[in-house]
């Protein structure tokens, strides 16, 4: 029996600013297993990012807030620790690699500093000594020499600040990694090696991971479970399996992001996109959010938001389905 690591309860997240209120995540429900890959896949806007700060209560101060909903870490209620609560957390059981390697790291600090404050916060016990030389492991395990720990962040490579930067997120061994497009930066082939050595370090330390992209291909290749979100709501989950299913239904959404993935096989002039844009988060239509860009969009669709149907684990937010499931409220 699998022991849920993380679960998210009809998440809701809001930015304020002086002008508009984005309603960025709408009522989201996700579950992460131990030593399980979640793929989390969406247009720019999703609210994948948000998601993945709401867990680290990263969100920006003066902007950023949770209005609803609960979020789970090892089944203790998180959603209202304060920050030194979470600073115990963060680096120890649920760690982050952000986005953009060029901007994560400290550009006047040595990287072995950086990953050396890591464990100072969190392994107090040890000797500088005893860090020291977990250091020297931790940048082995992602193939930069140890030497190199004294160098700045300028002295090396795109591909090796990402490095870098997984060695900082997995130093403590969390439980759980957030990663949000940790290879966007990166050229194809390095791309390929750091989802290689990223694959190779969870099934060595156990690690559960969320992976946040835009690429179907990668989910294929890393992920054990999908999940597809659409603004701020997450409208199909399921096994890589299912999601992956020509012959299984699917949300009109996930048709169209796999309609716009190029077939090698046939000659075309142009690809296939999603017609229309992500609605603005500002002020979202009734009903369903993706109902203004649906090829199969119902009178129905444009009213009422529809419910979650559930078809063996596979779960679909989607009127089309409404009959063929069990649907839930």
């Amino acid at each position: 029996m699998t022991n849920k690591l993380l679960e998210i309860k009809d998440l809701h997240v809001e930015y304020h600013t002086d002008d508009a209120r984005v309603f960025a995540v709408n009522g989201i429900d996700l579950d992460v297993n131990e030593g399980e890959t979640l793929g989390l896949v969406g247009e720019t806007g999703a609210g994948k990012t948000t998601t993945a700060l709401s867990v680290l209560k990263l969100l920006p101060e003066r902007t950023g807030r949770i209005t609803g909903g609960r979020v789970f870490l090892e089944g203790k209620d998180i959603t209202n620790y304060t920050d030194a609560d979470m600073r115990a957390i963060r680096g120890e059981i649920v760690s982050m690699i952000f986005q953009d390697p060029m901007t994560s790291l400290n550009p006047v600090l040595t990287v072995g500093f950086q990953i050396a404050e890591v464990l100072k916060l969190h392994k107090k016990a040890e000797s500088n000594a005893d860090i020291q030389r977990r250091v020297d492991e931790i940048l082995k395990l992602v193939d930069i020499p140890p030497e190199r720990k004294h160098d700045y962040p300028h002295q090396f490579s795109g591909g090796m600040k990402q490095r870098i930067v997984i060695a900082i997120a997995l130093a403590c061994e969390p439980k759980l990694l957030l990663a949000d497009e940790p290879t966007t930066a990166l050229d194809v082939t390095i791309q390929a090696q750091v989802l290689s050595m990223m694959n190779e370090l969870k099934e060595k330390l156990g690690t559960a991971m969320i992976l946040i992209t835009h690429d179907l291909g990668v989910v294929a290749e890393t992920c054990d479970r999908v999940a597809i979100m659409y603004a701020g709501k997450v409208i199909e989950t399921g096994t890589v399996e299912q999601i992956f299913d020509p012959a299984a239904a699917h949300h009109p959404y996930t048709v169209g992001l796999f309609g716009a993935i190029p077939d090698l096989t046939k000659k075309t002039r142009r690809l296939s996109p999603i017609d229309g844009l992500m609605p603005d988060p500002t002020d979202l239509p009734a009903g369903c959010k993706f109902h203004t860009r649906c090829p199969q969009c119902m009178d129905r669709c444009r009213t009422e938001e529809p419910g979650v149907t559930d078809m063996n684990g596979h779960r679909l937010c989607c009127h089309l389905f409404a009959q063929s499931g069990k649907e839930e409220a």
